[in-house]
């Protein structure tokens, strides 16, 4: 005979499985909240990422590219008058005449292809994007006497040359001979190195004096084209028909989003992919939302018997329940907002520690054309990510919510 009776083996039995449901919920409450912070946190890292590097990645092009590139069939001859007329116009900040071609280029055992971009000295100092960011040497004797190149960071390192040191450059358009034409060849002294942090600039351009690559590149005194750099990069289409309108003969126009459409594209599409991707990160966390609070109204049945017997209304049970399920909805949301916060400030020294620990390579600026991992936290998304997170916590929240205020008390107490 045992000491215990059939009574208290039953409340032992109830005991038991009371508390093994009370650590069902408490871990399936955990994976709510988990879900919801990491699907916060995730949206706005990656969006802020992704803001960051099409904000770094068009300020970097439009700064040596034009907002508009203006062109003419004729090779535009007496370009430097047709440039102050249409730096005249109003919202253009300035006219830049270039001269550009193709060219193969060694120095001190290394060879590569570039780009050879002819402009003056003014037009140099002008763009603050290369002003700025000269590593070595100086703009000051550009264009002076005696000819000088300046070059990329990347350029440089690919060339094996530094300050003084000569690259052969060759083209095929050189002069025509009675033998045919012959490969133009000329050697040109590094004057300057800029580094602007973007690998497709670094790496391929070479800046001559407009005059100097005009007698390089045979084209007397004519230019490829002229690159209009606006103050009001969005209205492109009224510059545009500006321009027309001022400049005295037929001209080609083309403005950078047609000459950056696969960039422009790309990113949008991806922002805007990943934002419904990850946004299922926190649909699925809100899914966990609802099977924890269906547990507690398991588990709670009879005390919710037990205020509905005592005079509480379904409206306050529908309220209580409503309230505790948008407590794991809020302290997810908030704990994913300072978590993804505090990451997207700080990814580029997160990717420096991770390289330096690890030795890999997270962030080749081959691929991604910055050297540097961009972040710009927008208040705008970042508020759409709090109040979609929000509003999904709710959502999932009114079905057992609802249950639980619809729950018979006669019929709870009976089945206890």
């Amino acid at each position: 005979m045992t000491p215990f009776g059939a009574l208290e083996w039953s409340i032992a039995r109830r005991y038991l499985r009371a508390r093994r449901r009370e650590r069902a919920i408490s871990i399936v409450s955990t994976l709510s909240i988990t879900g919801i912070v990491l699907g916060v946190a995730a949206l706005i890292i990656v969006m802020s990422v992704m803001n960051g590097f099409r904000t770094e990645l068009f300020s970097r092009i439009l700064g040596i590219s034009g907002h508009v590139v203006v062109q003419a069939a004729d090779g535009m001859p007496g370009y430097e008058g047709l440039a102050e007329k249409l730096e005249a116009i109003p919202g253009v900040d300035r006219a830049v005449p270039y001269v550009l071609g193709q060219a193969y280029a060694t120095g001190n055992g290394g060879a590569t292809g570039i780009l050879l971009r002819g402009v003056s000295r003014k037009d140099m100092e002008r763009t603050p994007l290369l002003d700025e960011h000269m590593v070595a040497g100086t703009l000051k004797n550009f264009g002076e006497e005696e000819k000088g190149m300046v070059i990329g960071a990347g350029l440089a390192r690919a060339l094996g040359v530094t300050i003084g040191d000569k690259v052969t450059v060759m083209t095929q358009d050189g002069p025509v001979t009675p033998f045919g034409q012959t490969p133009q060849i000329d050697n040109f002294p590094v004057i300057g190195i800029f580094d602007v942090g973007m690998s497709q600039v670094d790496g391929t351009i070479a800046y001559l004096p407009i005059a100097e690559a005009q007698l390089y590149l045979n084209m007397d005194d004519q230019a490829t084209g002229i690159e209009i750099f606006s103050d009001s990069p969005d209205d492109m289409d009224g510059l545009k028909a500006a321009i027309a309108e001022t400049a005295d003969r037929p001209l080609y126009l083309s403005d950078w989003r047609q000459n950056n459409r696969a960039y422009y594209s790309a990113l949008t599409v991806e922002r805007n992919v990943m934002f419904i991707i990850l946004t299922l990160i926190v649909l699925v966390a809100s899914m966990n939302v609802i099977s924890s609070m269906t547990m507690l109204v398991n588990e709670k049945t009879p005390d919710i018997a037990i205020m509905r017997t005592i005079g509480a209304s379904r409206g306050t049970v529908l309220r209580v329940f409503l309230m505790v399920g948008l407590t794991i909805g809020v302290g997810g949301t908030l704990i994913g907002l300072g978590l993804g916060t505090l990451i997207a400030v700080n990814i580029e020294n997160i990717r420096q520690a991770i390289t330096t620990i690890f030795n890999i390579q997270l962030f080749p600026p081959e691929l991604y054309y910055l050297t540097q991992i961009p972040s710009d936290i927008s208040s705008t998304q970042t508020t759409m990510v709090v109040v979609i997170s929000l509003l999904l916590a709710l959502i999932a929240t009114i079905p057992p919510a609802w249950k639980a205020a619809t729950t018979d008390p006669v019929e709870a107490l009976k089945a206890e």
